[in-house]
């Protein structure tokens, strides 16, 4: 879309306000608002100014100007706003070059989408993730220095059977590890979201399908379109944005949270990913699975580097909460076809333009954009040093005997694992200025200030532990 046709679609929908959307380290979206007397065609030139030393793991307060510069293609009408709003994608800028800050994600995605092209060896990637989500009917949480505590509340829940409810206690409702994926009433979200669907689409985000996932309590899935790695990271946070909003509109409450509840599936974003180059497919092949030996090079790429890679796609401490055996979790570094118990997997498909490889560890709390990014520069290193994955996994890795199962590498079992891993495994990111030292730097320190505050807070499980020792 081009600045003209914005302001033809601010001016044919009666636009009231403008809102100005960026994305901060951490994955979430932050915001300015405008009204429309306050814009105009020099907003997409000159950029809107804030200050980044507000935003955590940015700016200092010594250098805090910073701009905002809309991207026209990205324009959309909010559908949760009272007033006619659109909704612009920003990059962030630092006035004193003009270029993408370096902190900024979604300009990061473009540097490293620039180093692809720069590389020789594909022109386009393309990304499909599958964030999954959990819709509870509310939630309670309390961290005091009198103590700390959690309580889901949901009529899905399988805890739920004996409980009373007004209007009554239906009785229908998924059981645990249950939810994938009977028709209603057992599956109470149908409505929910399908609205969320609706709303997606009407924001330009193609969808492919719904439907209850695998987790009691309200565990769900909206599987949209694939599409190149920074409009896909854009069209991943609209969709957290819809998810959540719409959620909220219907008196409920959405989290992607990896593991929010204690013995069923957590909730993972498996991300499906193929390089283009000349409107060829390079993953296709006559290899393994119907794999080039590029693709199995990048395979070799991810696995190689997957420790350091979780810092980035599975950045928080609940992350590894989900990252355990038996809960469908891929924690065992292999890559296999079809098989779901490897952290790669090769999925099966008609034709080679669908040929793709999914990594099934990342989580829905990563930055799409980093994340998106991170997985890309390592397998294009796999490439670059053709790393072979080795032999393919064939059997149930949830299941192995002890012997084979210490051969086989897994992900990492902490955050603060995960960020050492970054510290020391880091050179493959850093090619063509993509991410930079500095970013890394200043992003383990942001996140070893959750893994303190965890460390610090006495948890409810330790008292069952040690109350009485």
């Amino acid at each position: 879309m081009s600045v003209a046709k914005v302001m033809k679609m601010v001016k044919d929908n009666d636009i009231k306000f403008v809102d100005f959307r960026f994305t901060d380290t951490r994955g979430k979206e932050q915001h300015v608002t405008v009204p429309v007397s306050a814009f105009n065609e020099d907003k997409f030139t000159e950029g809107h100014a804030f200050d980044g030393s507000s935003i955590a793991g940015w700016k200092g307060i010594q250098a805090s100007d910073m701009q905002l510069m809309p991207d026209p293609t990205t324009a959309n009408i909010d559908p949760f706003m009272d007033e006619p709003t659109l909704i612009l994608t920003c990059d962030v800028v630092d006035p004193t070059d003009g270029k993408g800050y370096d902190r900024d994600p979604r300009s990061l995605a473009k540097r490293a989408e620039a180093y692809l092209k720069s590389s020789g060896l594909g022109d386009t990637a393309y990304f499909g993730p599958e964030p999954e989500f959990f819709i509870f009917d509310s939630i309670n949480w309390n961290v005091e220095m009198s103590g700390c505590g959690v309580k889901i509340n949901s009529e899905e829940g399988a805890w739920a059977s004996g409980e009373k409810f007004e209007g009554g206690n239906t009785g229908h409702r998924p059981g645990i590890k249950g939810g994938y994926f009977p028709v209603p009433p057992v599956d109470s979200l149908q409505d929910v979201r399908s609205a969320m669907c609706i709303a997606l689409e009407e924001m330009g985000v193609p969808v492919e399908v719904h439907h209850h996932e695998v987790a009691t309590a309200g565990q769900c899935e909206i599987g949209t379109k694939f599409s190149t790695l920074t409009q896909r990271a854009d069209w991943t946070q609209i969709l957290k944005y819809v998810v959540l909003n719409t959620a909220h509109a219907y008196g409920k409450t959405a989290t992607f949270m990896p593991k929010p509840m204690f013995g069923d599936n957590g909730s993972g974003m498996h991300v499906h990913q193929s390089v283009w180059k000349g409107g060829k497919n390079l993953f296709a092949g006559n290899g393994y699975a119907g794999l080039s030996e590029f693709a199995l090079f990048y395979i070799g790429g991810i696995i190689k580097h997957a420790r350091a890679l979780n810092a980035i796609t599975n950045p928080g401490t609940n992350s590894y909460k989900r990252l355990v055996p038996h809960y469908e979790a891929p924690v065992k570094l292999a890559y296999s076809a079809k098989n779901r118990s490897a952290s790669i997997r090769i999925p099966f498909v008609h034709g080679e333009k669908a040929r793709r490889v999914e990594a099934r560890f990342p989580d829905p709390i990563a930055n799409p954009y980093l994340a998106f990014s991170a997985l890309l520069m390592a397998g294009l290193d796999g490439v670059q040093n053709k790393i072979h994955p080795g032999e393919p996994a064939t059997k149930d890795l949830y299941h192995l005997d002890p012997e084979e199962d210490a051969k086989i590498p897994t992900v990492c079992s902490s955050l603060e694992q995960a960020l050492e891993y970054l510290d020391k495994d880091r050179a493959f990111l850093t090619k063509g200025g993509v991410f930079s030292d500095d970013w890394i730097d200043a992003y383990i320190g942001l996140k070893m200030e959750e893994v303190t505050k965890l460390r610090q807070t006495p948890h409810p499980v330790e008292f069952s532990l040690y109350y009485s020792c």
